[in-house]
């Protein structure tokens, strides 16, 4: 699977670029649940939690990018 993404392109910056933004986008989405809908804290911790989740697989994959690279 590394093979593939690193012949289409994608580097280990990519992927740790994507995990960083993955936490800004999770607090984003978690305030703007909280401010802009009326489903209250609970939704907006569930999304803030959804997307939070995704960073750390991001960062594994920047992890294994970075030592196919090398």
């Amino acid at each position: 699977m590394l093979e593939r993404l690193h012949e289409g392109g994608i580097r280990a910056e990519h992927a740790y670029l994507a995990g960083f933004l993955s936490i800004g986008l999770s607090v984003t989405s978690w305030f703007l649940s909280k401010h802009m809908e009326r489903a209250g804290v609970a939704r907006a911790d569930r999304w803030g939690i959804f997307i939070g989740e995704w960073a750390p697989t991001f960062f594994a994959i920047g992890n294994g990018l970075r030592t196919y690279e090398k």
